[in-house]
């Protein structure tokens, strides 16, 4: 590809704007983090009722992702972004307004769609309009901005609780302040929603639908009238060796009659990135670190930090997943966590209760547990947060991309909910240290998965991929 004739600035803007989805991904996870003491008051919830009202956006999120590949092959990944966005902006109005839990859960189930749609179709997209050259670090954007609005939210938690007096206490309109946090993302979802007429459909989905005058248009602008002749010719090959529709029986080899290892990868990749127990930090750092003594207010300046830490990480795997690859990427990031996590859990297990009943880390292992919760972070996000979604976006042939996408979006998203629904419990009994050893040993094996399933696809065209 003649490097002259790639339109830098028009797939700067595209992936600029695909992204928001990802913002959106992160903002509408991580809001929930600072609003458990609100939520627990108005619907007067116990530690299971948290877990459930928590844990009710990942049940959309899964279910929002396993439909979200197959629907984008039907109607295209641009229209299943622009249905994300409205779900995202119905989801902030009706979060902030519940009066009942039950109110609540659907809110965050409508959210939860739009998160589970924009984590697999985002990534996707920005595959199929990017060199291969590049693919990856324009991909790993999609990590930057989910911690963007991960940050986003633990930024604006922070701000309405500390200008109102504390989560709880009312703010506008005589509104407690945890509503705002859920109706302040209403702004970026109409951002996204608006934004997103102004970018082109793949033109990898304009070829599958016969549209290739459309998508040739689509890469002549990317690439130049050459390149977009020849990439036409090329997508339009690999789809005619089999033209029959999509359809999840793909992702079982005719020949073997078994599920094909590029789903299994697939699968193990998107489960792995979960049990290793990160959404913990997103969703339940502030409770987290209450739990061993410190303040709401500092607790929620810890979750900034931890924010601002992954998104130097995330800018690091930009800078590095072109030159050294994916699979070394994974690699060192299951490493780190293993032992970061293990240290956690260590300074977890010598926590101590006051005779007030207080929870506290003595001597130095409070800043120990810190330092190394933020390790675990940098490790995290340099590593398996942006990788695995760069991977899903890409390691699969184009016959069955929306639907191994679909699989291993939905196993993603189910293994979430059930790290963290369990959280709650599990911080009582068995408790922190023996939960966070639990995520250190799910690390651990993730490194020797990696080792075996794993194949890298740095600089491979899109068409080139086997399964």
């Amino acid at each position: 590809m003649d490097a002259a004739r790639v339109n830098h600035g028009f797939i700067a803007a595209i992936v600029v704007v695909a992204t928001i989805g990802g913002f959106m991904f992160g903002y509408d996870s991580g809001v929930i983090n600072g609003t458990q003491k609100g939520l627990e008051a108005a619907f007067d919830l116990g530690r299971l009722g948290v877990g459930v009202n928590v844990g009710a956006i990942l049940v959309g999120s899964a279910i929002g992702a396993f439909g979200a590949g197959r629907l984008a092959d039907a109607i295209g990944r641009r229209n299943v972004m622009m249905l994300s966005a409205a779900l995202f902006l119905v989801s902030a109005i009706l979060a902030g307004a519940a009066s009942a839990s039950s109110i609540f859960i659907l809110a965050r189930i409508i959210g939860g769609l739009g998160v589970g749609a924009a984590s697999v179709i985002s990534p996707v997209y920005i595959s199929e309009v990017t060199p291969a050259s590049i693919r990856g670090r324009l991909s790993s954007v999609q990590q930057v901005m989910i911690i963007t609005g991960l940050t986003g939210a633990f930024v604006a938690n922070f701000a309405l609780a500390r200008y109102a007096g504390g989560s709880t206490a009312e703010f506008w309109l005589g509104y407690p302040a945890w509503r705002w946090m859920f109706w302040l993302q209403a702004i970026p979802a109409a951002i996204y929603f608006a934004a997103l007429s102004i970018i082109p459909e793949s033109p990898r989905f304009l070829v599958a639908k016969g549209r290739d005058a459309e998508a040739h248009t689509v890469l002549t602008k990317l690439f130049g009238e050459a390149e977009a002749t020849r990439k036409v010719a090329e997508i339009r090959g690999s789809l005619s060796a089999d033209q029959h529709k999509p359809k999840l029986s793909d992702l079982i080899d005719k020949t073997t009659g078994k599920i094909r290892p590029i789903l299994w990868a697939g699968i193990g990749l998107a489960v792995f990135q979960q049990l290793v127990g990160i959404n913990v930090v997103f969703y339940y750092g502030a409770t987290l670190w209450e739990a061993v003594g410190f303040s709401e207010d500092y607790a929620l300046q810890t979750n900034i930090l931890s924010g601002v830490l992954s998104i130097a990480a995330c800018l690091f795997t930009i800078a590095t997943v072109d030159k050294i690859g994916r699979k070394p990427l994974l690699l060192i990031g299951s490493a780190g966590m293993a032992v970061t996590l293990a240290i956690v859990a260590y300074a977890f297990s010598t926590a101590v209760t006051g005779a007030n009943g207080a929870v506290s880390l003595p001597g130095n292992n409070g800043v120990i547990a810190l330092v190394a919760a933020n390790l675990y972070v940098i490790f995290f996000n340099a590593s398996w947060g942006p990788v695995m979604w760069v991977m899903l976006g890409e390691m699969f042939p184009n016959q069955i991309r929306g639907s191994g996408l679909a699989v291993s979006g939905f196993a993603q998203w189910i293994a979430n909910a059930a790290i963290s629904v369990s959280f709650p419990a599990l911080a009582v009994s068995p408790g922190l240290s023996v939960t966070y050893f639990g995520y250190a040993f799910f690390a651990a094996v993730s490194f020797f998965f990696v080792r075996a399933m794993v194949n890298e696809t740095r600089g491979r065209e899109l068409e080139d991929m086997a399964g």
